[in-house]
């Protein structure tokens, strides 16, 4: 399994706060906050894991303090998955939807300019993210890293022993009305999207976004792909690789 070692055994930098969103033990997110008066512009991350509960978000604390030091407001979520009650579709997803709808709120309060919110998700995460994207068009761009953007395909590659199926509650074509809800390649999504994809990913094959691309310009949808050369699944989201800057820079591009 590729592995970016400081990411998974090294605590992120603290969060300025952390916020409810809600009443569930999983309902809460880090704040950042970069240096000034703002407005800034803010990202929502939603960290990864196949989503399952025994991944949290502190890995994505690193991404989330390299963009708040890049001048983005961020909001690193946490959210209720497979293995927790409620978890998995619908749940997970009603979650990510209610704390975007709270990073929306958080504007009352903190520099939040409410025009240039994104949303990124690293490999399931991309999943959410996107989702998020086309049931709730109010964001700037959706950004999948290593995103599972198509999960029947996903699922008909056994990804991380068919954590698909244990998502959606069965496979594709037992839960069609969960699935046709919850893949982006089924969805249509018409904010701007951003895909990155490591070139060497043995995790999320490339290819998943590759095809997605081409099949989401057929349909005219704004989508690109930034594919990283020999990256992996995890150096993408990890401000200390050799290829962040170029994946800071699409990001921030963005708003």
């Amino acid at each position: 399994m590729q592995t970016s070692e400081h990411i998974l055994t090294d605590a992120p930098p603290p969060a300025d706060a952390q916020l409810r969103y809600g009443s569930d033990e999983h309902h809460f997110g880090d704040l950042r906050l970069p240096k000034g008066s703002g407005p800034f512009p803010a990202a929502m991350f939603l960290h990864g894991g196949f989503w399952r509960a025994r991944y949290d978000l502190r890995h994505a604390g690193f991404i989330c303090a390299a963009l708040t030091k890049a001048g983005f407001i961020t909001w690193n979520l946490e959210y209720r998955r497979v293995g927790n009650p409620g978890g998995g579709w619908p749940g997970s997803f009603e979650d990510v939807t209610a704390g975007y709808q709270f990073l929306r709120q958080l504007a009352r309060k903190y520099p939040v300019d409410a025009k240039r919110v994104i949303v990124l998700g690293h490999s399931a995460g991309g999943q959410l993210a996107l989702a998020l994207a086309a049931h709730h068009n109010s964001m700037r761009a959706a950004v999948a890293l290593a995103g599972v953007v198509n999960l029947r395909r996903a699922w008909e590659l056994h990804l991380s022993n068919d954590a698909v199926a244990e998502f959606l509650g069965g496979p594709p074509e037992r839960v069609a009305e969960h699935y046709h809800e919850a893949s982006p390649a089924e969805l249509d999504i018409r904010c701007r999207q951003l895909l990155i994809h490591g070139s060497e990913d043995e995790i999320v094959p490339v290819q998943m976004s590759r095809d997605y691309v081409q099949e989401k310009q057929q349909k005219r949808e704004s989508v690109t792909l930034l594919e990283i050369p020999t990256a992996g699944h995890f150096e993408i989201v990890d401000p200390a690789s050799k290829i962040w800057p170029s994946v800071e820079k699409a990001i921030v591009g963005l708003c």
